[in-house]
């Protein structure tokens, strides 16, 4: 009985150790490119938290945006972006497109129409960011 249960752990132990090499990948770093990232922060007009997600969604749309963070209090957007793929003028008109007014552009007529109560704010609203 003795020499089954050795045997067995010896057949263990040579099994996880022949699986531990499978499991090994070789990368090869083929070209590093640097990107030029660009970091911008702005006014957007905007109630509650259903207004957060289609700001962001409408920012991180624009193909070359990495991140969008607009702050229901402060509102303000900060988006980071590669600027050999874009400029902040289309994060600005992308938003404006899906209804929300930017210290830049008017949000679309038809856009706030189509948004929720809540989410039609005053266009009068304060958008102070400090730069």
């Amino acid at each position: 009985m003795r020499n089954i249960v050795i045997s067995i752990a010896l057949v263990a132990v040579i099994g996880l150790v022949s699986c531990k090499n499978q499991g090994k990948k070789e990368t090869t770093v083929v070209d590093q490119q640097e990107i030029a990232m660009s970091e911008a922060s702005f006014g957007v007009r905007g109630n509650c938290d259903m207004c957060k997600s289609t700001i962001e969604k409408a920012a991180n749309g624009v193909e070359g945006v990495s991140n969008a963070n607009w702050d229901k209090h402060k509102k303000e957007i900060r988006v980071t972006f590669n600027d050999k793929k874009t400029n902040i003028d289309e994060v600005h008109k992308a938003i404006a497109a899906s209804g929300y007014d930017t210290d830049k552009v008017a949000g679309s007529t038809d856009s706030y129409q189509d948004l929720p109560s809540c989410c039609q704010y005053d266009h009068d609203m304060d958008m102070s960011v400090k730069k």
